[in-house]
C-alpha cells in the first residue's frame, strides 16, 4: 500500500497527483490508528490465598464480590490459633516441657540463684533439644539426655518427697557429680540440691554392660525440708549449682483431688512399631478384650505405626479409653521410619533397654490415678479363670498372697505365661459361631504345658511399692525389697497369642507345641466382646463390605 501511494504521488498531473497521494495516506492513517491507542488497564491480581487466613486484626482488603450460592466451598483450615492456644498444642505434644511456667515468668527479673549470672531460669529458646522429646547435657565427652521428671511424694518412699528424673547415659558407672535445680512457683530463687544417685534400670546380665551404649537411670533430687509442703513446677540437671541449664523438665505431679479417687486398673504399652503392618482389627479386639478385663484406661507410646492403627487409636482416645504419647529412640539411634524397625529388630538389646523409658514413664504419670498398672503387648492379656474381671480376681488373691510375718508387703502379682500360637489353630481350621476376624477369639488352641516358673510372665503391679519397672517384674521397690506373687494357674494365666515362640525358646518350641490343648477360657466373654469389637468395627468402617 504504501509503495503503490509513493508511485502514485511521483506521477501525472500536480492537481491530480495530490489528490491520489491524499487518500491513500488517509488509508494508511486509518489502518495503523488502532494499534496507536494506549492499552486497557491492567486488572489487580487477587490477594494470595495465605490473606485469606490471616486473623480479623490484620488490615481488612477491599470487599471481594459475594460469591455465587452454587459455587463450590473451599474447605481449608480457617482457624487462626491464640498464643494460649499454641503454648497448650505444644504442652500436649511435649509433656516434658513446662511451657506455661516458663511463659508466665519469662520476664522476671529476679529468676535466679543468688547472683544474676548464676543459674539463672533457663528460656525455652536455649534448651537443647535432641530427636524431638528428650533434652540434653553434655559435660566433656559425657552426655545425658532427659526423658521425663516427677514428683514421687509416696509415703513408702525412705527419702521423703524427690523429684524423680528418667534419662539415659552414656557410661555405666557414673561418677559425675551433677545437681538439681528445682523451679518453684511460689519462690523466685531455685532451690539447688546435689542428686543424690544414678537408679540403674537394667540388669547387667541382660547384656550391653558398657560404656558408649545409652543405659537407662532414675536420677533423684531430694526436696529440703523448707519446701517438702511445694510441688517444684520444673527442674533442671547441671553439674556447677551456678551453671546455665540447657534442660528444663517440667515436673508432673498428677494426683486426683477430692472428691476423686484412685481407681484400680491401667494398662501400660511399649513403643508401638508397625509400620508395614495393618494390625487395627486385631488391636480393636485386643482393647475390647482389656476393657471388659476391667481396665480404666490403656496408655499407649508410639514410634511408627500403619495409618489405620492410627484411625483405631484416634477412635478411642475420642471415647477416652486409651492416650496415645510419641517417642523417639535417644541419642543417635535411628528414627526414620522403616530403618527404625530394621534397628529395632537386629539390636534387640538395644530395644529391651529403650523400652524401660516409656514403662517407666507410665508408671511415674498416673501412679496416684491407679493402684495397679499393667505392662502388655497387644497380642497377650491376663485371663482371670473363677472371675469375672480383674477387680473380683484380685479380691480373691489379696488375702491369699499375704507375706510371712518380718516379709516385706507384696509389690506385683504375676500370671504365669501360657502360648496360643498360630500354628496350632491353623492345624484344627476354623472356629464356628466366632468372626473370622476376631483373632484371639479364633485361637482356642494352647500349649500344653506353660513356659517354665518366672519366664515371660507379666503382672499387675503395686504404684505405692515399685520405683523401677521392668517388662517382667520391678527392677527395684520402696519400703524393702521387692516381692512378686505367682498368681495360682487355676485363678489366672498369661495368654499369650503369637505366631511362634519366642527367639529365646526355639530350642523348646516343638515340645511345646507337642500335643496342643483345646481350651476355650476366652468365650467366656465371647458374647460381649464380639459386640463391643463389631460396634468398633463398623464405626471405623472395617467390617465388609466397607474394609
Amino acid at each position: 500500500m504504501r509503495g503503490w501511494c509513493a508511485r502514485w504521488s511521483g506521477s501525472g498531473r500536480a492537481r491530480l497527483r495530490w489528490l491520489a497521494a491524499l487518500v491513500c495516506w488517509g488509508a494508511l492513517a486509518a489502518l495503523a490508528l488502532p494499534r496507536l491507542q494506549p492499552a486497557p488497564p491492567r486488572a489487580h491480581p487477587a490477594p494470595p490465598a495465605r490473606l485469606l487466613l490471616q486473623s480479623e486484626a490484620a488490615s481488612t482488603p477491599a470487599p471481594m464480590p459475594s460469591t455465587p450460592p452454587s459455587a463450590p466451598r473451599i474447605a481449608t483450615d480457617t482457624r487462626v490459633l491464640t498464643e494460649d492456644e499454641l503454648r497448650a498444642d505444644a504442652e500436649r505434644r511435649l509433656p516434658s516441657l513446662p511451657l506455661a511456667y516458663w511463659h508466665k515468668h519469662r520476664n522476671d527479673k529476679n529468676k535466679f540463684y543468688k547472683k544474676k549470672d548464676c543459674a539463672p531460669f533457663p528460656s525455652i529458646y536455649d534448651l537443647e533439644f535432641h530427636n524431638t522429646y528428650w533434652q540434653t547435657l553434655r559435660v566433656k565427652t559425657d552426655v545425658f539426655h532427659f526423658y521425663g521428671a516427677y514428683m514421687d511424694a509416696r509415703n513408702t518412699s525412705r527419702i521423703g518427697p524427690a523429684v524423680r528424673v528418667l534419662a539415659v547415659h552414656d557410661r555405666i558407672k557414673p561418677t559425675m557429680t551433677t545437681h538439681c535445680q528445682l523451679w518453684f512457683e511460689e519462690r523466685e530463687a531455685p532451690v539447688v540440691v546435689r542428686n543424690l544417685e544414678y537408679k540403674y534400670v537394667w540388669n547387667s546380665k541382660w547384656g550391653n554392660y558398657r560404656d558408649g551404649v545409652l543405659q537407662p537411670y532414675l536420677l533423684a533430687c531430694v526436696l529440703p525440708a523448707e519446701v517438702r509442703h511445694l510441688v517444684p513446677a520444673s527442674v533442671s540437671i547441671v553439674v556447677d549449682p551456678c551453671d546455665r541449664a540447657t534442660n528444663n523438665l517440667r515436673v508432673h505431679y498428677d494426683r486426683p483431688k477430692p472428691p476423686l479417687a484412685q481407681k484400680e486398673f491401667a494398662v501400660c504399652v511399649k513403643g508401638l512399631d508397625f509400620l508395614h503392618e495393618d494390625l487395627s482389627v486385631r488391636l480393636v479386639e485386643w482393647i475390647e478384650l482389656i476393657r471388659l478385663m476391667g481396665a480404666d484406661k490403656i496408655f499407649f507410646y508410639e514410634l511408627q505405626v500403619h495409618p489405620n492403627i492410627t484411625k483405631v487409636l484416634n477412635y478411642y482416645n475420642e471415647l477416652g479409653v486409651t492416650e496415645v504419647t510419641p517417642i523417639t529412640l535417644p541419642g543417635g539411634q535411628p528414627n526414620l521410619p522403616g530403618l527404625q524397625h530394621m534397628y529395632l529388630k537386629k539390636k534387640t538389646t538395644h530395644k529391651r533397654q529403650m523400652e524401660l523409658i516409656p514403662y517407666n514413664d507410665c508408671l511415674y504419670r498416673h501412679m496416684y490415678q491407679y493402684r495397679w498398672l499393667a505392662l502388655l503387648d497387644i497380642d497377650e492379656v491376663i485371663v482371670p479363670l473363677e472371675d469375672g474381671d480383674w477387680s473380683s480376681l484380685m479380691k480373691r488373691v489379696l488375702p491369699l498372697s499375704q507375706p510371712a510375718p518380718g516379709k516385706p508387703p507384696r509389690s506385683s502379682y504375676h500370671a504365669s505365661n501360657l502360648y496360643y500360637l498360630d500354628s496350632l489353630r491353623h492345624e484344627h481350621g476354623w472356629e464356628e459361631g466366632v468372626p473370622r476376624y476376631l483373632h484371639m477369639l479364633q485361637h482356642v488352641y494352647r500349649t500344653r504345658n506353660f513356659t517354665k516358673p518366672g519366664q515371660y510372665v507379666k503382672a499387675f503391679h503395686e504404684t505405692e511399692r515399685v520405683l523401677a519397672l521392668h517388662n517382667h517384674f520391678p527392677l527395684a521397690c520402696l519400703g524393702g525389697s521387692c516381692s512378686s506373687y505367682a498368681l495360682e494357674t487355676r485363678h489366672a494365666r498369661l495368654q499369650h497369642y503369637r505366631a511362634d515362640c519366642v527367639t529365646a525358646l526355639s530350642k523348646s518350641c516343638a515340645e511345646l507345641r507337642a500335643q496342643p490343648v483345646r481350651d476355650a477360657a476366652l468365650w467366656r466373654w465371647r458374647g460381649a466382646l464380639v459386640a463391643a469389637a463389631d460396634a468398633a468395627l463398623t464405626a471405623l468402617a472395617f467390617l465388609p463390605p466397607h474394609r
